[in-house]
């Protein structure tokens, strides 16, 4: 979401004359657009306005502005801490960044980070999408009602809000007129989608319909979604809509019913299974991956053993997992911690076994043949990257394919983050 808000910044601000630069000291402006979902993230804005204000010592300084999450939850605090810092804009308000910039005085802190998700978009409903990559991200949902203790994304992104159906059916057209041939669908809850016009409640299985039907794209994808949101319709897609890819990052964060219900994710190991076997059921071929938080606050081995339990029923293709990052405000920062070395080893552990499912799966493509989008050409001579149907990254060598195509890839090696192959004309192009 970060890389879509980024490039519809740049649209913003492409309005009022700005254009990018890859030479900092150029810069009239600096935007750094920011996360906020772990302190490791936070404190790599710190350090990147530290290296800017190194590169620039002796140079007009820029406009510095901080965009998105880290803006929204330590304005104060970092207008505080770092001086050097002119405007903070939250992820709601970033519509107001051109008229900010035109605006601004020297001297004079600016704080823009009001809750106004309905205006933002309405803004850049008027401005056209510049994205033209082969794989393009569109949001269509933002913001989380669910209040995991955990997370801050009910506070730096406020309630759950969702697009106009219209808007976002345009706004994909527009994608696709630009190159895109595979759209992954956004949001913090992406299946929470619903919206309601005099006539319809459109959820997310309505706009993987629609898109669905848009010629000349190829592919489809959705993330992040949230358990409790996997509604039948949904699950259907995967049975009816042939562009929708047989692959879902479904994120459960532990597998011990004692640690979901204390993180308050309002669903169990139980019920997270079954909708595993839902999906399976209507298509034979779904892959998954999630995410796991080790070392939550009162978490403890038998806790630790039903998350690997989980996993080994599941057999995830790639996930993600981290040590408990405490955010202010949330309730989890005030419980007691675990001891950090054995949550670290547990981490390990789990690690391990996460990215044996990994190179296992990776290992079943060895000698076979398997569809790939085209999405970048390499510096080295005829190598190209792109991936496919179920998320996997693929290097491989071609003299006969294009940017945006599908094509068949026989695969002869792997590893335990790519696999490797040849494209020739014997392989044919699928489209």
């Amino acid at each position: 979401m970060n890389e879509y808000d980024s490039n519809r910044i740049y649209d913003i601000v492409s309005t009022i004359g700005f254009s990018k630069t890859d030479v900092k000291n150029e810069a009239d402006c600096v935007v750094l657009n920011t996360c906020h979902i772990r302190n490791k993230a936070t404190e790599k804005v710190y350090h990147e306005i530290g290296r800017v204000k190194k590169k620039l010592k002796n140079l007009k300084k820029p406009i510095v502005i901080v965009a998105g999450c880290v803006a929204q939850a330590e304005t104060q605090e970092m207008i505080k801490r770092e001086p050097y810092i002119d405007m903070v804009i939250g992820p709601q308000s970033y519509h107001k960044i051109g008229d900010l910039i035109l605006n601004y005085q020297r001297k004079k802190k600016i704080n823009a980070t009001e809750f106004d998700v309905v205006k933002k978009f309405d803004v850049l409903n008027k401005i056209p999408n510049s994205q033209d990559k082969t794989s393009s991200y569109l949001t269509i949902q933002e913001g989380c009602d669910k209040f995991c203790h955990f997370c801050v994304v009910p506070y730096t992104r406020g309630p759950e809000y969702s697009r106009p159906f219209i808007q976002i059916i345009n706004e994909a057209k527009k994608l696709v007129n630009n190159g895109a041939k595979e759209i992954i669908l956004l949001g913090q809850n992406v299946n929470a989608y619903n919206f309601l016009d005099s006539k319809k409640t459109y959820k997310l299985s309505c706009i993987i319909r629609e898109l669905n039907n848009i010629k000349n794209l190829k592919r489809i994808r959705y993330t992040t979604s949230h358990p409790k949101d996997m509604t039948q319709d949904l699950i259907e897609c995967y049975k009816d809509c042939d562009k929708l890819m047989p692959f879902l990052h479904l994120p459960i964060q532990s597998g011990s019913d004692k640690i979901l219900k204390s993180m308050n994710r309002k669903h169990s190991q139980k019920n997270y299974l079954e909708i595993i076997e839902k999906l399976k059921n209507i298509n034979s071929n779904i892959k998954f991956s999630s995410d796991f938080i080790i070392g939550y606050p009162g978490e403890t081995e038998k806790d630790f053993k039903d998350t690997i339990d989980l996993i080994e029923k599941v057999g995830f293709i790639n996930s993600y997992s981290f040590i408990f990052s405490a955010r202010p405000g949330t309730p989890a920062a005030n419980k007691k911690l675990n001891n950090f070395s054995e949550s670290k080893e547990r981490l390990k552990n789990l690690q391990y076994i996460l990215s044996s499912y990994k190179l296992e799966n990776n290992k079943t493509h060895l000698g076979k043949f398997c569809e790939v989008l085209v999405e970048n050409k390499l510096n080295t001579q005829n190598s190209y990257f792109g991936r496919n149907k179920i998320m996997a990254p693929v290097k491989f060598e071609s003299d006969n394919c294009e940017l945006g195509e599908l094509i068949n890839i026989k695969i002869n090696d792997f590893n335990n983050n790519k696999l490797f192959g040849i494209h020739s004309k014997s392989n044919g192009k699928i489209a």
